[in-house]
C-alpha cells in the first residue's frame, strides 16, 4: 500500500491558527456512508441517537516546549547557545526524552538552563533526540515544567505564530484530567459544558479513557509504503469500569463512537475480540490501515488530517479510500478549516 495513495493538496489558508468560538460553533461534516451533509458541532444532540456512546480521551496536555540556554566553558571563555526543547516521553521520575534544536550545539554533559530549573543532557544529541535529567523529580518536576514551559503547538501552527496565554486554555479539552500528553486529542476541543449538557439531556452516554498523545502524531511518514512505516507508541489506559460499560453497551446494540483517533486506537488495542473490551494499561503502537477489521468502534468524530499521514490511513480504513477522498475533496471545496484548531467530521461507515 503506497503512502502516496493518501496524499491530497490542501490550500495553506485552510490551516486553522485559532479555534472557533464558542468551541461548539465549529463546522461538522457529517458523513453517513457516501452521504455528506454540512452541519455544526453543536448539532450533535440532533444527529446522535439516544444511547449512543461517545468515548473521550481525558489526557491533559503539559506545557512541554521549553526554551533555554546552554552554558559551557570554552577556550575563549564562557559560551552560550539558545536551545529549544520539546518533551516527548517521560523516561524516569527525574528525566524526560526530548527533541532539541539546534542539536549540533549540544553534547552529553551539557547543562541547559530554563526558567526556574535546569537539566543535564544525556546521550548522543546527534539525531536531535536527547535525554534530559532534572534536579527534581515526580510532582516537583511536573511543577517545574509547568512553570518553565509553553504549550507545544503543532508545527503547522507554531511555524506561523508563537504560543500565547490563550493557548493554555484553547489547546486543552474540557475532559483533561491526567497530565502526560504533549499534543491535544483535538477532536474533543470542540466540546464545552453547554454541548455536554445538551448531549446528556438527549440520552447520549459517554465514557473516558486515557491515551497520552505523543509528538509522534505529527511525524511524517517517510517510507514509500505503509508496510515499511514504523509506528510510534503511546501510553494508554482503559479502566476496568470503562471496559465493562462499553462491552455491555456494545452487546445491547449501542454505537461506540470514539471522539478522536487517539480514543479509537486505544479502544481497538484493548479489544481482543469483536464487541469485547478488556482493561488495558501500557504502550500501544497499533497501526490501522485499510483492510483492518474494527472490533469496537462504529464510527469516529475527528478533525481533518495531514496528507500522507498515519491518521489519513486510519480514517480510510474506517470509511474506505475512495469515500475519504470524496469527503476531503468536499471539505476543501466548502472551505472547512483543517488540523488541530480546525473543524470536525463525524464518520459513520454504515450510514
Amino acid at each position: 500500500m503506497r503512502v502516496d495513495d493518501f496524499d491530497f493538496h490542501l490550500p495553506e489558508d485552510l490551516i486553522a491558527l485559532r479555534p472557533a468560538r464558542p468551541r461548539r460553533s465549529a463546522r461538522l461534516l457529517l458523513a453517513q456512508g457516501h452521504c455528506l451533509e454540512d452541519r455544526a458541532v453543536e448539532d450533535l444532540p440532533q444527529i446522535l441517537r439516544p444511547d449512543d456512546v461517545l468515548v473521550f480521551n481525558d489526557t491533559k496536555v503539559i506545557p512541554a516546549r521549553l526554551f533555554g540556554e546552554r552554558r559551557r566553558e570554552t577556550r575563549d571563555g564562557p559560551g552560550t547557545a539558545r536551545i529549544e526543547t520539546t518533551l516527548i516521553e517521560r523516561a524516569a521520575a527525574d528525566a524526560w526524552i526530548a527533541l532539541a534544536r539546534p542539536a549540533k550545539r549540544l553534547r552529553a554533559g551539557d547543562v541547559i538552563h530554563f526558567d526556574g530549573t535546569h537539566a543535564t543532557v544525556e546521550g548522543d544529541p546527534a539525531q536531535g533526540r536527547i535525554r534530559l535529567r532534572f534536579p527534581v523529580s515526580g510532582p516537583a518536576l511536573d511543577d517545574a515544567v509547568a512553570a518553565a514551559g509553553v504549550m507545544p503547538l503543532p508545527p503547522y501552527i507554531a511555524g506561523k505564530r508563537a504560543a500565547d496565554e490563550q493557548d493554555l486554555s484553547d489547546y486543552q479539552t474540557v475532559f483533561a484530567e491526567k497530565p502526560g500528553a504533549v499534543a491535544a486529542p483535538t477532536a474533543s476541543l470542540h466540546f464545552d459544558d453547554v454541548l455536554v449538557e445538551a448531549l446528556n439531556a438527549k440520552g447520549v452516554r459517554s465514557a473516558r479513557l486515557t491515551l497520552h498523545v505523543g509528538a509522534g502524531t505529527f511525524l511524517p511518514v517517510t517510507a514509500e509504503t505503509a508496510e515499511d512505516h514504523v509506528m510510534h507508541s503511546e501510553w494508554g489506559e482503559v479502566p476496568e469500569a470503562t471496559a465493562a460499560f462499553l462491552t455491555d453497551a456494545k452487546s445491547q446494540g449501542a454505537r461506540i463512537l470514539p471522539v478522536g483517533t487517539t480514543a479509537m486506537r486505544l479502544l481497538e488495542s484493548a479489544a481482543p475480540a469483536p464487541g469485547v473490551l478488556e482493561p488495558w494499561r501500557g504502550d500501544t503502537d497499533i497501526f490501522i490501515t485499510p483492510g483492518y477489521a474494527f472490533g469496537m468502534c462504529d464510527g469516529l468524530m475527528t478533525n481533518f488530517h495531514l496528507p500522507k499521514s498515519t491518521l489519513m490511513m486510519l480514517v480510510s480504513a474506517l470509511m474506505g479510500v475512495e469515500t475519504i477522498r470524496a469527503i476531503y475533496a468536499h471539505a476543501i471545496a466548502r472551505r472547512y478549516r483543517f488540523y488541530s484548531y480546525g473543524d470536525s467530521s463525524l464518520l459513520l461507515p454504515k450510514g
